[in-house]
């Protein structure tokens, strides 16, 4: 649901406490879905899971299309990766919570149930709002969904609310309670149980409490999280108003937290509310207040100190949940950069209560909760509040290359192909590397009618730049391949396309001109020139000048290569309507796959 805190800090009170703040002088366009942010450099993002309402089977954890607020934890040489879903809004029954897992953060289990829909008593009322639970099942609504204890145990959680009808807010004190169970190292999970009722829930439950239980590691480890001040502040809305786990009280929703090198914690709220804890979150020096510079509205933002040393923050700098973007500090307290995580919004194929377009609520892995092997960050988020979405972030982050690409894949070793690059791959138009009988290829495949794949370059600054690749379409009479000259902002200069009327164009101002017809199968080693003084450039197709050109918007300079099976987006914008309550048409439907083979690219300036 949507609430709006609108607190600053005054001149006098920023001279008085200490305080995170955002200093740069980056700014987000919200008139694009990328915000005009450059991008960090090297983020793989990945989708876990794409709703389907038409699946065959009838499987809840795919058909059911309201899926949000997704949880990260990495224990056991494995992430962890919970969420919450409704069949078709938010805050409309019955809910239930899922949990995937992944040993790379690319390939992620079918999801499970690990907490069903939960029935409530007929009759049930809730204390100062009307109407009466009938054939009424809980929805879940929780902030938290991990615990690694000191026994090396791996919780993971929920929360069963009441919403008595679709304006109800499940997270006002008066639900039934969180639950938890063990996720054991062989990947089976223990039984469920209540950590923590209500204290309005008066009647039966449909699980024992934790203490019931025969083991003992399971309940310390249960006791330990109770004593956890700042995993229990995470509970502040579904807990009871005076609850005595929750040290700081009040309108503070989705807390997350991170500690100073002298042993401080700074927390973070929805707004970019903030405070400073000296003693590990019992006590807070100030209430919340908005971060100087931060810009961000009721969505979540994340923090975190990253294995570099060094700290991010992670939130939709905006007054709308795109773009995705983070900004690092040294000190854990000054930031001052923006970039980009992911600047994508597929298309809402299933409308919703209180859905929203955009990558929103993203969450890292909480402290405590593990560290991936790799060092780099990874986040989780959804898209729409519809679709599941991972993002590997390297660390250290960067936003600037000095080396142009010289990336022949078959060249360069196993794994780290992509390192370069910036990969946005859907579950039906996949991102991958694959051998061929050359060796190997970056491959781009799209079944999807509401999504693309993409891959984008970074490169240095360039006024007069010379690209060479090597493409091998699958297909001449499907799908679409896009590859766009950026600059720093996302702007494109050129546009070349493989099309489904098997041409080979250019855009050329409103119109777009044929360079060649291709064929389904055949390589295509393209050579471009550009100088953005003149505008002029020149396109060159397996040795052949196919004449010169024009661009057809005016760059500074070229800073990105970016390859795309689709057309550009420029829907939803700050003018659509809040709410889509519709469907698309035909929207579990599945397009023929096309595919496009890049065997190299290299750039440099001339």
């Amino acid at each position: 649901m949507y609430s709006f805190v609108l607190l600053a800090l005054t001149g006098s009170e920023l001279a008085a406490q200490d305080t995170i703040r955002y200093s740069g002088k980056t700014l987000v366009n919200v008139d694009y879905h990328h915000g005009q942010l450059s991008p960090a450099i090297g983020v793989h993002s990945y989708q876990t899971l794409r709703a389907n309402r038409t699946n065959s089977q009838g499987d809840t954890s795919v058909t059911w299309t309201y899926n949000h607020a997704p949880m990260l934890a990495y224990w056991n040489n494995k992430f962890y990766l919970n969420y919450l879903s409704n069949p078709v809004g938010e805050h409309i029954p019955p809910g239930q919570t899922l949990l995937q897992t992944s040993e790379d953060g690319r390939t992620w289990s079918k999801a499970e149930v690990i907490f069903p829909p939960y029935k409530i008593p007929d009759g049930t009322t809730k204390k100062e709002y009307p109407g009466v639970a009938k054939d009424l099942y809980a929805v879940m609504h929780q902030r938290m969904g991990f615990f690694v204890s000191k026994n090396d145990r791996l919780l993971t959680l929920g929360y069963y609310g009441i919403a008595l009808d679709a304006k109800d807010d499940p997270n006002d004190g008066n639900g039934i309670g969180r639950v938890v169970r063990e996720i054991y190292k062989d990947g089976t999970l223990g039984p469920i149980y209540f950590i923590r009722f209500n204290k309005s829930w008066k009647q039966p439950a449909d699980y024992p409490l934790y203490k019931k239980s025969k083991d003992k590691g399971f309940v310390q480890a249960c006791d330990q999280l109770l004593t956890n001040t700042l995993t229990t502040q995470q509970w502040a809305e579904e807990a009871d108003r005076d609850d005595e786990l929750v040290p700081l009280k009040g309108e503070y929703k989705a807390f997350s937290s991170y500690h100073l090198p002298d042993g401080r914690v700074v927390g973070l709220w929805k707004n970019a509310l903030t405070s400073i804890s000296k003693d590990n979150g019992k006590s807070w020096l100030y209430n919340p207040k908005r971060a100087p510079g931060f810009v961000n509205s009721n969505a979540k933002i994340w923090g975190q100190k990253t294995s570099d040393g060094k700290y991010v923050t992670v939130y939709n700098p905006s007054e709308f949940r795109w773009p995705l973007a983070l900004s690092v500090s040294d000190n854990g307290l000054d930031y001052n950069n923006l970039l980009l995580v992911n600047g994508e919004i597929a298309s809402m194929r299933y409308g919703g209560n209180y859905k929203s377009y955009g990558p929103q609520y993203v969450r890292g892995i909480s402290e405590g909760d593990g560290n991936s092997k790799d060092g780099n960050l990874w986040l989780t988020y959804s898209t729409n509040k519809e679709d599941m979405w991972v993002s590997m972030v390297p660390v250290p982050i960067k936003d600037h290359t000095e080396v142009h690409a010289s990336d022949h894949f078959s060249k360069l070793p196993d794994g780290k192909e992509l390192a370069d690059w910036n990969v946005y791959s859907p579950q039906w138009a996949p991102v991958d590397i694959e051998r061929n009988t050359s060796g190997k290829a970056l491959v781009l495949k799209d079944a999807d009618p509401f999504d693309y794949a993409k891959v984008e370059r970074v490169i240095p600054a360039t006024k007069k730049l010379m690209v060479e690749f090597s493409i091998t379409p699958s297909q001449s009479q499907d799908g679409l391949l896009d590859i766009e000259f950026l600059d720093a902002k996302g702007t494109p200069g050129i546009r070349l396309s493989f099309d489904s009327a098997a041409t080979f164009r250019t855009k050329a101002g409103y119109r777009n001109k044929k360079l060649l017809t291709y064929e389904a199968g055949k390589t295509y080693k393209v050579v471009v020139k550009a100088d953005v003084t003149t505008r002029i450039y020149t396109v060159s197709v397996n040795g052949k000048d196919l004449g010169n050109n024009i661009l057809f918007a005016p760059l500074e300079s070229f800073s990105r290569i970016a390859f795309r099976t689709g057309d550009t987006r420029r829907f939803p914008d700050a003018d659509t309507p809040t709410d889509q309550m519709y469907d698309l048409p035909d929207a579990g439907r599945k397009d023929i796959e096309a595919v496009y083979s890049l065997e190299y690219l290299t750039t440099k300036s001339f």
